[in-house]
């Protein structure tokens, strides 16, 4: 078995120490195949402590020796906070991190039994956790007090005065006190009631025959008599249901029927198969007597139906839906049905639907139940009646409409429910329930006039379509619905003078099968339209309806020329043509240009918005030309040739000189100092002979340019250092001919005024500026000229920049301590110039603010830190600081703390400083090193920033431990009797701090109402830490007197303060002998009281008393002595004696009587049941026990089934001189007694309410259990 493969959390193997003899082995044991060991199992880790160097068992003991040390090292620390004020926070911290440690490390180290997995890890770690807050905290929960509660709930017991426990439930509520019941019934009379519950019944359809309810109650029918009365003859039939058939009613009903009860009522079903008013006459029962009858009509009528009446499956939007109803049935009717458009459904409905003059006996007011009267035989109303229900409604939408019949119900209140979802519902006539209809858009038609005059013109033998456009009184006509159209239309010459149609005008009819097609029209005339309509719907004409249809004559020119010659040489310089046209302007001419010489013809085209025009034909070179008029178009004929006509013209061309400027457009701007240029173009023969003139502020300059033989040539001005406008106008040009010829072209620019300029401008008068480090510095400049300027300005210290600004004032944004300078600026167009005077603006940086002790400080600076003077611990102290920079200061420090007992802490403090200096208010409300470090420090210039920390300021200190001292058992009690001066022990106290010390201790006396004035005692020159006090005798009078260390003061001058001393004490008791007396003034008791004395000592206290004569010894805990009283009997306090006294005080007799309960019972403590019949009486026996006179209430409640609360009915009071008392009752209940007192106690039912009973000063009664 050692050889069996263990998991890692299993046990270890158990150690072998004698082999045996394989021979002896069982041969069962033979039998089993051997288990090869897993040695090299390499999921199985080994322990971090191999075995061979510490055995397992040794490992677990260690690691438990480990957790009980800590366990020991934490009521230590738990010891420590009660007695010092230390922070229980970061001892709370540092014991879940010990624990985490342990609980997730111990697993790591592999040793059997302890290796648990996460989820035990975690919950043990959670449990160490909560007990951690509770030890550091001195959080302690009330478990005393849980346990009280949770002991009562379990198991809750009352000390009697037989020094037993017993049940306070079972001594109060004894439910053996009030017994027995008297129950009484009365037996009912027999009853007979046709359809009980009023249902509505109808035959038809479906419903072929139906089964009518009859009830009988405590009765046994052999014949039931029926009269029916026909609705449609109101004849009179009597229709007899015999014993058998009532048997086989019977018989069936009482299989359906759930009813345990013999005596419940019985519903028969009777079948009916014709409709009519059925009357129950008579019922009679197996003694041949006559039952009573209730409710003996019932009315069997048709069931209603309804169907839609058929329509048309198509209409048009705007009509009436034109649906009627038909209702059969018993009126008034009332119908539900559905209307459905476009799948949006609406349910309506109708009531009343009746005849004309119809009057139905449901609607009046009747005095009897009975509708139908022997004297009174008339059931027309009965009869099932046809109503036609018209549904006319205005179609207002297009789509698919529906009305379906849903519900139809008669006057009885039978419903017949046509809907898809009823199983009874006449499927059959299914189709006559609903109608559907679609209902169409109605069409419309208008024409689309081109143009004010209201007609459309069209060329002579070409066909246009109607200018119609469709439109419908819904969303817009599909492209695939075809129209039928109608128009009337007059010939041109057949109008009457008015412009109307004449009465010989045709009616035309075109069917379309798109929206997209239009009717073709030429002939001139009249047009209007008169109908439209789709394959469903008639449309409506809208306006404009009519249209004026012309054939305007085909166009035609007419030439005429002259020539244009040169006014010099008398050359021709070209053709003026004027042009005489005929049509419907405007007219487009069309001609082309041919000169000699050339292979193509230079087409062109003349548009003409009138009927003559002029046309000017001027070549820029010299030669021969053909000018040839082809086509012309006006606004009905489009390219009509006129070839036909040979409108051609030939001339021979020699253009005169002309110059004129080629970049005219716009008007230029120059630059101060700068020319400018422009190109011209020139005609004529070269070479050429120019001259111009150059006109500014009224001078006129003139130049001449000679012998120029390119046609387009520049001509530039000299430098232009005037600002303003400028001309340059061509006076005159003179080619090789030698014609001069004057020109009138010009063209203006202008010149700058001055060059572009840039400079720094000041602030408040000065070329530098102080700012923060590292923000942004807007240095303002000063531009003139046209913007957006280009700056281009260098930081002395590093490489040139460039800016684009856009603003005469703006500004450059600098973000670097140096001197700045500009080096050059343009503008939009034009270089400028910076201005030496102020082209240098210098940036310089405040500086940042620091911390320093202050000056005469009482601090000696050792290595990098301040030492201040050592303190006592509480004392007040300071030390100053001063500033520079900008006031005021925002500074943050570190308070780092060593505690003498070893613990460190650290805690960030903020300091707001209105001037250069400040006093820093030093910690030493807790003994050990406090140093303080600056970390961090703004002003009102610069926030404080990481990457630039301050210089280093460390201040330290030594703070003093103030002594202590402590009571070693603080909170004992120490007993002291008057009689034994040697009675009262020493009082040890422990001291800390540096000997000697000097003790001083108060003495607060109890005494007096506490109004006594307490005594001091000093003790000097105490020598150790440890010290026993003893009180003189005379400071301790009779009662508490409460122990407490007021100060103490050690070697270094420290002083603890009263404060600061724990609040435990001690008390020296002075004791007398102990009393005892009672809390109730009364001296009889019942049994189920509790006894209750008040104890006047020193807790606990003995008890000693009797109890029938035996006596008895009884512990009180406290000062209070309560015991519950079991029995009857005599019970008499002895003695008393406490725990501080040893004094037994037996000058004590207090005696009490203890009586009985009173009790009831009813018919001999039993359930009894009678029965009898209405008018009869029951004798019922009340029997007592007790002390006379006895007062007793009972009840009669309403006999109800077992499980069921009772309602009672009645209450009564009786009283009774004598142990027994009878009553006579004749009305049906349950009768029980619920409370009864005698001449000393009394007793009720729990929830019943009695009066309490009268016995000395009045005392409780007893509530008894059920």
């Amino acid at each position: 078995m050692n050889g069996t493969p263990r998991l890692r959390s299993a046990y270890p193997p158990t150690p072998q120490t004698n082999r045996r003899d394989p021979s002896a082995i069982s041969p069962l044991r033979k039998a089993a195949p051997p288990v090869r060991p897993l040695e090299n199992n390499p999921e199985q880790e080994s322990p971090v402590i191999p075995f061979d160097v510490v055995d397992p068992a040794t490992q677990r003991r260690l690691a438990a020796a480990a957790y009980a040390a800590l366990w020991a090292w934490r009521f230590m620390d738990f010891w420590s906070l009660l007695e010092d004020d230390t922070e229980a926070f970061w001892q709370f911290m540092k014991w879940v991190l010990i624990d985490l440690m342990f609980m997730f490390g111990l697993p790591a180290l592999r040793i059997p039994w302890l290796e648990w997995s996460q989820p035990v890890m975690w919950s043990l770690f959670l449990a160490h956790a909560v007990l951690d807050g509770m030890l550091m905290f001195q959080i302690f929960p009330p478990v005393l007090a849980w346990t009280v509660g949770l002991t009562k709930l379990v198991y809750n017991r009352e000390l009697a005065i037989s020094e037993r426990r017993v049940k306070p439930g079972e001594v109060l509520h004894n439910s053996s006190l009030l017994l027995g019941k008297q129950i009484i019934h009365i037996l009912p009379e027999g009853s007979a009631t046709l359809n009980p519950n009023n249902e509505p019944f109808c035959l038809g359809g479906l419903h072929k025959h139906i089964d009518v309810p009859l009830q009988i109650n405590q009765t046994n029918p052999k014949l039931i008599e029926l009269e029916r009365i026909d609705l449609d003859t109101s004849e009179f039939e009597m229709i007899k249901i015999t014993s058998k058939q009532i048997r086989k009613m019977k018989s069936e009903a009482k299989k359906l029927s759930k009813a345990t009860d013999g005596d419940s009522p019985i519903i028969l079903r009777y079948q009916i198969k014709r409709p009519g008013m059925y009357i129950m006459r008579k019922v009679i029962d197996e003694t041949n007597l006559e039952v009573q009858t209730r409710n003996t009509e019932l009315t069997v009528v048709s069931c209603p139906q309804a169907r839609v009446k058929p329509t048309s499956k198509a209409k048009c939007r705007g009509e009436l839906s034109d649906v009627a109803v038909e209702v059969i049935g018993v009126p008034p009717l009332k119908m539900k049905y559905r209307q459905m458009v476009n799948e949006l459904e609406r349910e309506a409905s109708f009531q009343s639907i009746q005849p004309d003059e119809f009057v139905s006996p449901l609607a009046r007011q009747q005095t009897s139940d009975m509708l139908v009267q022997r004297d009174q035989i008339d059931v027309s109303w009965a009869r099932a009646q046809k109503v036609i229900v018209p549904l006319n409604e205005t179609l207002t939408h297009s789509g698919k409409w529906m009305f379906s019949v849903d519900e139809v119900q008669d006057a009885m209140g039978n419903v017949v429910n046509f809907r898809a979802d009823d199983r009874d519902a006449p499927h059959a006539v299914s189709q006559e329930l609903h109608q559907a209809f679609a209902v169409h858009e109605r069409p419309g038609l208008s024409l689309k006039i081109p143009n004010i005059q209201g007609s459309l013109k069209v060329a002579r033998g070409d066909y246009a379509q109607m200018p119609i456009r469709y439109k419908s009184t819904g969303k817009d006509t599909k492209a695939t619905s075809a129209h039928t159209i109608e128009y009337l239309f007059t010939p041109e010459e057949e109008m009457l003078p008015s412009g109307e149609h004449s009465p010989k005008a045709q009616l035309k009819k075109e069917s379309l099968k798109y929206t997209s097609q239009k009717p073709m029209i030429s002939a001139a005339g009249l047009y209007t339209l008169k109908f439209v309509s789709n394959e469903f719907c008639s449309g409506e004409i809208l306006e404009p309806a009519s249209i004026l249809l012309e054939n305007p004559p085909e166009p035609d020119l007419a030439i005429a020329s002259e020539k244009i010659t040169d006014r010099c040489a008398d050359n021709a310089i070209g053709l003026r043509v004027a042009l005489d046209m005929i049509g419907s302007p405007p007219f487009d001419v069309d001609y082309t240009i041919q000169k000699r010489g050339s292979k193509d013809a230079e087409s062109k085209s003349k548009r003409i918005d009138g009927i003559r025009g002029q046309l000017d034909l001027t070549p820029g070179e010299a030669g021969h030309y053909t000018y040839a008029f082809i086509g012309i178009s006006d606004a009905v004929y489009k390219g009509h040739p006129i070839t036909s006509k040979n409108l051609v013209l030939e001339q021979d061309v020699k253009p005169s000189a002309s110059a004129h400027f080629i970049d005219r457009h716009g008007t230029k701007e120059a630059c101060f100092g700068e020319p400018i240029s422009y190109t011209i173009r020139l005609q004529g023969e070269a070479p050429w002979s120019l001259e111009y003139e150059l006109v500014h502020g009224g001078r006129r300059t003139k130049k001449t340019i000679d012998n120029i033989e390119s046609e387009e040539y520049p001509i530039s001005t000299d430098h232009l250092t005037n600002g303003g406008e400028y001309t340059l106008s061509l006076s005159s040009v003179t080619d090789n001919v030698g014609c001069k010829e004057f020109l009138n072209d010009e063209v203006k620019f202008t010149v700058r005024g001055q060059r572009p300029k840039a400079s720094f401008n000041s602030i408040a008068g000065k070329f530098d500026v102080r700012s923060l480090q590292g923000k942004d510095v807007q240095l303002p400049l000063r531009l003139t000229g046209r913007g957006p300027w280009t700056i281009k300005y260098q930081n002395l210290d590093h490489a040139p920049k460039h800016v684009t600004l856009r603003s005469a004032n703006g500004h450059i944004s600098v973000n670097t301590e140096g001197t700045y300078k500009l080096v050059e600026v343009n503008d939009a167009s034009c270089p400028g110039s910076i201005e030496e005077a102020s082209s240098i603006f210098d940036v310089v940086w405040v500086p940042r603010p620091s911390v320093k002790v202050a000056e005469g400080a009482l601090m000696e600076l050792k290595g990098s830190k301040y030492e201040k003077r050592a303190v006592c611990e509480g004392d007040e102290d300071t030390f100053e600081v001063s500033f520079t920079g900008s006031a005021p200061f925002d500074a943050k420090y570190e308070e780092h703390i060593k505690l003498e007992q070893g613990t460190r802490s650290m805690r960030v403090k903020e300091l707001n400083v209105a001037q250069t200096a400040a006093s820093i208010r030093m910690d030493t409300s807790l003994a050990g090193t406090v140093e303080y470090k600056f970390t961090a420090l703004s002003d009102a210039n610069y926030d404080n920033d990481p990457r630039s920390p301050i210089e280093p300021l460390i201040v330290q200190q030594r703070v003093n431990s103030r002594p202590t001292a402590v009571f070693t058992h603080p909170g004992k009690n120490y007993n002291y009797c008057p009689a034994d001066a040697s009675s009262l022990d020493s009082i040890p106290v422990k001291l800390t701090g540096v000997p000697p010390f000097t003790l001083d201790i108060e003495i607060k006396h109890s005494g007096n109402g506490g109004t006594m004035k307490p005594d001091r005692i000093s003790i000097p020159n105490i020598p150790s830490h440890t010290h026993d006090i003893r009180i003189p005798a005379h400071h301790l009078p009779l009662g508490q007197s409460n122990i407490s260390i007021r100060k103490v003061r050690d070697a270094r001058g420290c002083q603890s303060k009263s404060s600061a001393i724990p609040a435990p004490k001690v008390q020296v008791s002075v004791h007398n002998a102990p009393t005892i007396a009672p809390l109730e003034s009364q001296t009889d008791y019942c049994v189920g009281d509790r006894l209750s004395f008040t104890l006047a000592g020193k807790a606990p206290f003995s008890v000693y008393y009797t109890f029938e004569g035996v006596e008895k010894r009884a512990h009180a805990p406290d000062t209070t002595f309560r015991r519950l009283a079991e029995l009857p009997g005599a019970f008499a306090i002895t003695g008393l004696a406490d725990s501080a006294s040893q004094c037994r005080n037996t000058h004590v007799s207090l005696r009490k009587t203890i009586h009985p309960l009173p009790s009831a019972r009813l018919s001999k403590g039993r359930t009894d049941v009678k029965d009898i019949h209405e008018g009869g009486t029951v004798e019922i026996l009340f029997e007592f026990g007790g002390t006379p006179p006895f007062e007793f209430t009972y009840t009669r409640s309403e006999n109800v089934k077992k499980g069921k609360k009772a309602r009672v009915l009645e209450t009564k009071v009786e009283r009774s001189e004598g142990y027994e008392f009878r009553a006579l009752e004749g009305r049906e209940g349950t009768y029980e007694v619920v409370a009864v007192r005698d001449r000393w106690c009394a007793v009720a039912r729990q929830g019943a309410e009695t009066a309490g009973r009268v016995v000395g000063s009045g005392a409780a009664q007893r509530l008894v259990a059920n």
